[in-house]
């Protein structure tokens, strides 16, 4: 026996479980070109780590946590993500779809179940990852993905108008966990004493993130208008909420203190939460492998990297974290080609932590609202908009039904019906595709061709398509001969081949002899194990070329012919 055709032996097997598990862990490969890069990396790093300051401090506080729990993520998860996940650029942390996910948590279950969504959440995306799920998200179509995109911005801008209404930012349960009702509660409740102060720090933090890379590419906004309005409310007699008293130090790790009935409520949750993770972790690591040559990412890799980096965040009390787009953008943008740029932007941040914790706590809530304002705006590109909105009606629509799902409802169900609606529209597209039509016969005409029709099958044959198959082929009538031509016949599923079975049962039946004429190599096996060979009068009435069919059904009309006489 051939080696190429010998059976698997145990140890083979074994052998290659072992190099797929292998292919899953850190490697030497993973930091070889950082030999060459390596000082881009740092710059890129350190340029990172000054971005996700604000974004860190602004997600913790906007999901109803704590700056602190921010900051512990970005630091925590981001350097677990950076040696264990499948992209070589990917830099990890809070984000703003995250956000959405656990205001509603925090409100349902309070902030302490948190770190126990983020543990079991990781375990579910490690989980997911080695078992090689990480080519799923390429079933969810563009469209979707930006009306979910934009469905999150509009989310995360809303999230910010508590924090410029009043200087008390509103504990779970006092607002609803909706964005546009939380926005329009806060309103009447508004402390209009506070919010032109608060209004002037956005103003201030969102001019400076518009105006700063005018001047400058590298020139950090968001930190610059920071510091700006943390220098005017420390000298100036300003109401401004600050974050407040900040660790000078990372908490040690420990498992979630909570009980076993609690964790059981918490699943569901959890669940979502760990959807979210992977889809946002495997988008932003695709986007990322195409901004630059940063070598490919591994799709499965990148879920056991984002579902370490979770379980690691919630040990240390912090909240799931997922690949963070715009970061990823800026480390790639930065000069960032290796894994060493994700590893400085973490250490940057805990130094932040280590050394400059006081002045940190500081910061006004009202300028990282400006922040995160302007973020969720840059989120949203109008090209894109248009481009989407002006493509085909489907995915027009399949793009507004998720945002405005997104929007009202949940991120995971808008996802799903987005696909579902999507997955609809393309299926009746393709079922257009799949052509059905009666073929005059070739050459010069002979007495009783009139009486055999040639039936033509083009593109597609599956479920969705084969009622108006069937229907069209039945309304051929006044014929003694019908050829079924297959030879332009592309997919065919098992509701397809069904349907030429009984299309075959139907016209012989009717009294007329079908011949099928082509049939693809790809076909034949199913076409015999439903029934569409079988169903044929005789076994000689399958024919590889069209001439030949003709010339059979020709035989049949003089036989029909000369009987009748």
């Amino acid at each position: 026996m051939s080696r190429a055709t010998a059976p698997a032996t145990p140890d083979s097997r074994w052998r290659r479980a072992g190099a797929a598990a292998l292919a899953l862990l850190p490697s030497p490969d993973d930091y070889r070109p950082a030999k060459r890069t390596w000082r881009r990396d740092l710059i890129a790093g350190v340029t990172v780590g000054i971005v996700a300051l604000p974004l860190a401090l602004g997600f913790g506080v906007s999901s109803g946590l704590t700056a602190e729990q921010g900051l512990i993520t970005a630091i925590v998860a981001g350097l677990v993500a950076a040696i264990f996940g499948g992209s070589n650029v990917q830099v990890s942390g809070p984000t703003g779809a995250m956000v959405v996910v656990l205001l509603p948590i925090v409100a349902s279950h309070g902030v302490g179940a948190i770190a126990a969504v983020s543990v079991v959440a990781g375990i579910v995306v490690l989980a997911a990852g080695a078992l090689r799920l990480g080519r799923a998200v390429s079933f969810i179509p563009w469209p979707v993905i930006e009306g979910f995109t934009l469905g999150i911005a509009v989310i995360i801008f809303l999230q910010q108008v508590p924090l410029v209404t009043s200087p008390a930012t509103p504990h779970a349960g006092e607002h609803s966990s909706n964005a546009i009702v939380a926005a329009v509660q806060s309103l009447f409740e508004a402390d209009w004493s506070y919010v032109p102060w608060a209004l002037g720090a956005v103003a201030i933090v969102a001019a400076c993130m518009l105006v700063a890379p005018k001047i400058h590419p590298s020139l950090p906004g968001s930190l610059i208008g920071i510091a700006i309005v943390a220098v005017l409310a420390a000298v100036l007699p300003t109401p401004l909420a600050v974050i407040g008293v900040l660790p000078s130090t990372l908490p040690a790790p420990a498992l979630p203190s909570i009980d076993l009935a609690t964790l059981g409520g918490l699943v569901p949750a959890a669940l979502t939460v760990a959807a979210l993770a992977a889809i946002e972790s495997l988008l932003s690591a695709r986007v990322a492998a195409s901004l630059a040559d940063t070598g490919p990412y591994d799709p499965d890799r990148e879920l056991v990297g984002q579902g370490l980096a979770s379980v690691a965040s919630g040990l240390f009390g912090g909240m799931p974290a997922t690949g963070a787009i715009a970061r990823t953008a800026v480390n790639v943008r930065s000069g960032g080609r290796t894994r060493i740029a994700s590893i400085t932007h973490a250490i940057v941040l805990l130094l932040i932590v280590l050394v400059a914790s006081g002045p940190v706590g500081m910061i006004p809530l009202a300028a990282l609202a400006g922040v995160l304002m302007v973020t969720a705006t840059r989120m949203v590109h109008a090209a894109t908009v248009r481009s989407i909105l002006r493509s085909t009606r489907a995915d027009a629509l399949a793009f507004v039904i998720t945002a405005i799902i997104t929007v009202s409802f949940d991120l995971i169900v808008a996802v799903g019906i987005g696909v579902l609606c999507a997955g609809v529209f393309a299926i009746r597209n393709l079922s257009r595709a799949t052509g059905v039509r009666r073929e005059e016969l070739p050459g010069p005409a002979e007495p009783g061709d009139e009486r055999i029709a040639i039936i033509r099958f083009d593109g597609p044959l599956f479920f969705a398509a084969s009622d108006r198959v069937f229907e069209t082929v039945m309304r051929t009538r006044g014929v003694s001969v019908v050829i079924l031509r297959m030879s332009q016949l592309e997919l065919v599923d098992a509701s397809g081949a069904r349907v030429l079975s009984e299309i075959v049962q139907s016209l012989e039946r009717r009294g007329v002899t079908v011949l099928i004429k082509g049939v693809q190599p790809g076909h034949e096996e199913l076409f015999r194990t439903v029934g569409v060979l079988g169903s044929l009068r005789h076994h000689k009435h399958l024919f590889a070329d069209l001439p030949s069919a003709i010339e059979h059904a020709r035989s049949h009309i003089a036989r029909e012919a000369a009987g009748s006489r």
